[in-house]
Parts: structure tokens; C-alpha cells; sequence
């Protein structure tokens, strides 16, 4: 009995860590990035006013799909995987705009 209660004191501390972690520490950073991305395209010129509010309004909708994701207090594999992608689309979408010589 003795040796089956570290066993089980083990087992409820590692259950969390199993169970999938919610928080989302790279797409947060990420996100930040992005969004200095649009920022200092805004103020060098290269992006426009409403382009600069679209690419705004598409980093509001990943983050409300993050909280969506991270609403049920786990954030699966495939959720990350599909976060990730969002992501890619949304940091293309801002190179090109940054680049479209508007």
C-alpha cells in the first residue's frame, strides 16, 4: 500500500500534462509577430489603410478559432495543426500585400 501512493500521487500530477496542454505559447507569439508585421507596414507605407484592416480583421477571426480551440481546456493536434495553417495562409497573405507595390 505504501509503495501504491506515490504511484498514484505520480499519476493524478502527470494526468494534466497527458490530458494536452490549452495554452498556445508559439501561436501567441506568432500572432504578436504578425501583427507588428501590419503595424510596420502600416507606418512605412506599404500597406494601406483598408488593407491594413483586412489583415486585422483575419487576425481577429485566428484568434477567436484559438479560443474556440482552447475552449474545452484542450488544445488537440489536429486543432494545432489547423491553427498552423491558418497562420501560414494569414502571414502569406500579409507579405503580399506588403509587397504589391500599392
Amino acid at each position: 500500500m505504501k509503495k501504491l501512493i506515490p504511484v498514484l500521487l505520480l499519476g493524478l500530477i502527470a494526468q494534466p500534462a497527458l490530458a494536452g496542454d490549452p495554452a498556445t505559447p508559439v501561436f501567441d507569439q506568432r500572432q504578436e509577430n504578425q501583427q507588428h508585421r501590419i503595424d510596420q507596414g502600416v507606418a512605412s507605407g506599404e500597406l494601406s489603410k483598408g488593407e491594413a484592416a483586412r489583415l486585422d480583421a483575419q487576425q481577429d477571426r485566428l484568434q477567436r478559432a484559438e479560443d474556440r480551440a482552447r475552449s474545452d481546456g484542450v488544445v488537440t493536434r489536429g486543432e494545432r495543426a489547423r491553427l498552423h495553417h491558418r497562420q501560414e495562409h494569414s502571414s502569406g497573405n500579409i507579405y503580399r500585400k506588403k509587397h504589391n507595390d500599392r
